[in-house]
């Protein structure tokens, strides 16, 4: 999508250099425009768990790229076939929540699984990263043209009025390599001509609303409005939202749905409004394996610092203040699970299906006969 005025994705190989892979380090933004080198594998496994790339296409992905860099390295080292797999197991245990990790480095495992020569392992590796960053760019702008057709909808509904849609954390084109999940009808809508404005969530505990979705919205000319993350529900009761959309990290064969902790609650207050929740994602998020998502889904718990503080700039000056008692214990849950009943429809880049294990079969019957071989 665009940055300062031009076309980038959010992960790429180094121009003057294959053996590098380059990332936006999200944790600058919006505040400054950084981009990082990952040389190594073990590059690839802290930028994962730092969230210098967070989202889960945009983990998947990196991750793929994570196993490219580990055969380079067994080529340059010498290293037995094992590291690679090492490698790969390290890159899973950065972050629990996001299904497209352990998938991506599945595939990549799978891809190459006959492969002996070092060569030839840098080349399928290469092969299967870049393949997956051109599928993900090319399935989120799929998701965008299916999401296009339901905010046509409304907007023709209200006589070609503004939709007004509210969104949770950052499901943008900074989460996947380009266009984004639940953003990608929202950019579709806007490049159309459709009078759209979007209700940004600042998404505490780590603002990702505020930092990364206003920022992309902005750079791409969105008309958008940061919102406090308890003003959701009032906003609906005033008839101020015709529409939620948001991503998810991983989403069960029956359609339940982990995302950012507080969407829950936007699901809750959506259906008393009568308003659509929408969830905007890649089959490749489906966990085809789990059919309860709230017994089954790992929810990461991360460092409560991340609770107690808060960090900004402050005369041009990036800086981190304490926010709660010294003494106060915190706990940071990452993600919650929307149950699929509160679902009204899940788009993905295959089209539009009901938050149902029948309906989500129709539309992936090939996805799931892969899980179960």
């Amino acid at each position: 999508m665009r940055a300062h005025g031009k076309h980038i994705r959010t992960i790429w190989l180094h121009p003057e250099n294959a053996h590098v892979v380059q990332i936006i380090d999200q944790c600058a933004l919006p505040h400054f425009w950084k981009i990082d080198d990952l040389s190594t594998s073990e590059d690839a496994v802290v930028a994962i768990r730092d969230m210098k790339v967070r989202g889960a296409g945009l983990i998947g992905v990196t991750a793929a790229f994570g196993m490219y860099l580990a055969a380079l390295e067994r080529r340059s080292q010498g290293l037995p076939r094992e590291s690679w797999a090492d490698a790969g197991a390290r890159l899973k245990a950065t972050r629990p929540t996001a299904v497209n990790l352990a998938w991506a480095v599945d595939r990549q495992i799978a891809a190459a699984k006959d492969i002996q020569d070092p060569d030839a392992l840098v080349e399928a590796a290469l092969s299967t990263a870049s393949a997956m960053a051109e599928e993900d760019a090319e399935g989120c702008r799929q998701i965008g043209l299916h999401g296009l057709e339901i905010l046509r909808k409304i907007s023709e509904a209200k006589s070609g009025g503004t939709v007004n849609v509210l969104t949770h954390c950052n499901a943008g084109w900074l989460a996947f390599v380009d266009y984004g999940s639940a953003t990608a009808p929202i950019y579709a809508a806007h490049d159309a001509g459709i009078p759209i404005h979007v209700w940004v969530d600042e998404t505490r505990p780590r603002n990702q609303g505020a930092k990364l979705t206003a920022w992309e919205l902005g750079q791409h000319g969105v008309p958008h409005t940061l919102i406090a993350d308890n003003a959701g529900g009032h906003l609906m009761q005033h008839g101020m939202v015709d529409a939620v959309i948001v991503g998810s990290d991983r989403t069960t064969r029956t359609g339940d749905v982990a995302n950012k902790i507080g969407t829950y609650l936007k699901a809750l207050a959506a259906r008393d409004n009568g308003i659509p929740f929408y969830v905007a994602l890649p089959t490749s998020s489906f966990d085809w394996d789990m059919r309860d998502g709230v017994a089954e889904i790992p929810i990461e718990q991360r460092g409560a610092e991340e609770v107690l503080t808060m960090d900004g700039m402050s005369d041009g000056r990036h800086c981190t203040v304490r926010i709660a008692p010294e003494s106060t214990p915190a706990a940071n849950y990452g993600f919650d699970v929307t149950p699929a009943r509160l679902v009204t429809a899940l788009i993905t880049e295959h089209g539009v299906c009901d938050a149902h294990e029948d309906s989500i079969a129709r539309l992936c019957p090939n996805r799931r006969k892969e899980s179960s071989a």
